[in-house]
């Protein structure tokens, strides 16, 4: 089972082979699936990026969002600054005959997105991989800022310095749970996730 697999289940794109996904103590087929993808912020490795305006794509996921609110989202995400950069700005067009994002803006504008969405549930797929470090830094404390308003948030992540401060952290190895509990128990049984943790540091 691949990262991928487990966002699409979340999402319930398709229904697991075996077994069941719960949410809250319930299966999650016993949901309205339009409420809850509309419950559900996602910001993935690659987001999605639309054919239209800057703008457009931030208030894509609430589109009665005022102007103050889209430029509030694009400042927590730390796009404020490149969207200003553009010619047209929050008017440029994306793709063809229009501008170029970088991997890094795309998913800044993915961020802007779930921050004006204000999802109960985060799932957050190598959410700042493509970004600069300094603006990561910027970006992953307000996604922090985020979380921390009652919201539940799923991370998957290579870089294990997010995982320090998780409440529960799960290893994956070829598609199966091998280590599973909170920092210090997979560290306690010396495996996958210690020695992700030696090569993001530089021990051993």
């Amino acid at each position: 089972m691949s990262k991928s697999t487990i966002i699409s289940l979340i999402e319930s794109f398709y229904d697991p082979v075996a077994g069941q996904v719960l949410l809250d103590g319930r299966d999650l087929k016993s949901y309205n699936l339009r409420w809850l993808r509309n419950h559900l912020g996602v910001v993935q490795q690659e987001p999605v990026i639309f054919s239209t305006t800057i703008g457009e794509n931030v208030i894509y996921a609430r589109n009665n969002a005022s102007e103050a609110e889209m430029k509030e989202g694009a400042r927590i995400a730390d796009a404020r600054h490149f969207i200003s950069s553009l010619p047209h700005g929050y008017d440029a067009h994306i793709g063809m005959r229009g501008v170029d994002l970088t991997p890094g803006q795309k998913q800044r504008i993915a961020i802007a997105r779930v921050v004006l969405k204000t999802s109960h549930i985060l799932l957050l797929d190598e959410a700042c991989s493509s970004i600069e470090s300094e603006s990561s830094r910027v970006v992953e404390e307000a996604l922090d800022t985020l979380i921390m308003r009652n919201k539940t948030a799923i991370l998957i992540a290579h870089r294990a310095a997010k995982m320090k401060h998780v409440d529960n952290i799960v290893a994956l190895n070829g598609g199966r749970i091998v280590e599973e509990g909170t920092h210090d128990t997979p560290m306690a049984k010396n495996g996958s996730y210690v020695r992700l943790m030696q090569h993001h540091f530089g021990k051993g």
